[in-house]
C-alpha cells in the first residue's frame, strides 16, 4: 500500500487499535525487556549530557516504558492517545507520574524537560510525513534548553518479516495472534497491515469480547526521518540500529536492523 495522507478527517486507526488491544496488551508484550533496552540507551544519552530529571514520555502505553525511570528516580509526564492505555499505566503507578490522553500529532505544551522520548515504534503509526513533522515539532517544544529527545522507528527489514508474518501467543487463557498482511518485497515508505485478534480458551476467563482491530504502521527511511527532523528544527547527534538483542550498532542497516534510533536536541 502506497503511504498517503490519512483524508478529509485524522485517521484515529492507532487510537481504535490501542483501544482495542489493551486489555491483553502487557500479556502479548510480556517478551519486552525494557530495562535491557533503556540500559543500552540511557547511556548513550548520558554521553551527550543527560541528567536525572523530567521525562515526557509519548505513547507511553500501559506505563512499561516509563516506569523504569521513576524507578530510578525521575519525574514522570506522560501521555498517550487511548484512554484505556493510560487508565492501565494509571492502575500501576497511581500519583507518581502525571498521565494525559493526548494525539502526538497535536502535543501540548506540558513543560520543559530534560528528556522527551516516543519508544516502542509509535511514531510509526503516523501515516505521512507531514504527520511526523508535526509530532517532532510538538516534542521539541516541550524540550528544557540543553533537553535531548529520543525516538525509535521500525525498519524496513521489521515490515518485511513481523508485518508479514504470524505472530501466536497464549497467556491467561487466552489465545493471542497477530497477522501481519505484508510481504517480504515491502517498499520502502510503505503502509503495512497487521490484524490483532484474541480467542478465548478457557471458562473461567472474562468472555467480554475484544474486537479484532488492524494496525497500519508507515515505514520511514533514515534520509527522510532525517529531512523532517531539520524541518521540525531538531539536530540530529546520533542514529543507531538494533536487533533483538538491544545492543546498539552505527551505521544503522534499513535491512539488517529490527530498530533505528534516533537521538537529537533543539537545532542552535
Amino acid at each position: 500500500m502506497e503511504a498517503t495522507t490519512a483524508g478529509d478527517a485524522r485517521s484515529q486507526w492507532a487510537e481504535l487499535a490501542y483501544e482495542a488491544i489493551a486489555p491483553v496488551y502487557d500479556d502479548f508484550t510480556a517478551h519486552h525487556d525494557y530495562e535491557l533496552w533503556l540500559g543500552n540507551l540511557l547511556p548513550e544519552l548520558e554521553r551527550h549530557g543527560l541528567r536525572r530529571g523530567h521525562l515526557l514520555d509519548v505513547g507511553c502505553g500501559t506505563g512499561k516504558s516509563f516506569i523504569p525511570m521513576l524507578e530510578r528516580g525521575w519525574e514522570v509526564t506522560a501521555c498517550d492517545i487511548s484512554a484505556s492505555m493510560v487508565e492501565l499505566a494509571r492502575a500501576k503507578v497511581g500519583e507518581a507520574a502525571a498521565l494525559s490522553i493526548a494525539d502526538m500529532r497535536d502535543l501540548p505544551a506540558f513543560g520543559e524537560f530534560d528528556l522527551v522520548w516516543a519508544l516502542d515504534d509509535a511514531v510509526n503509526y503516523l501515516l505521512s510525513a507531514e504527520e511526523l513533522e508535526q509530532a517532532l515539532s510538538g516534542m521539541r517544544v516541550n524540550l528544557a534548553p540543553g533537553g535531548l529527545l529520543m525516538f525509535d522507528v521500525n525498519t524496513l527489514g521489521s515490515y518485511r518479516t513481523f508485518f508479514a508474518e504470524t505472530q501466536v501467543v497464549e497467556a491467561n487463557g487466552r489465545r493471542l495472534t497477530w497477522r501481519g498482511r505484508g510481504s517480504a518485497d515491502t517498499p520502502p515508505r510503505s503502509i503495512s497491515e497487521a490484524s490483532f485478534e484474541v480467542e478465548i480458551l478457557a471458562e473461567d476467563v472474562d468472555r467480554e469480547e475484544i474486537r479484532t482491530e488492524m494496525h497500519r504502521q508507515r515505514h520511514f527511511p533514515e534520509e527522510e526521518v532525517l529531512a523532517l527532523m531539520e524541518r521540525a528544527d531538531l539536530e540530529c547527534l546520533e542514529v543507531f540500529g538494533h536487533g533483538f538483542d538491544a545492543v546498539l550498532e552505527q551505521p544503522m542497516d534499513d535491512l539488517v536492523h529490527t530498530k533505528a534510533v534516533y537521538l537529537a536536541r533543539r537545532a542552535e
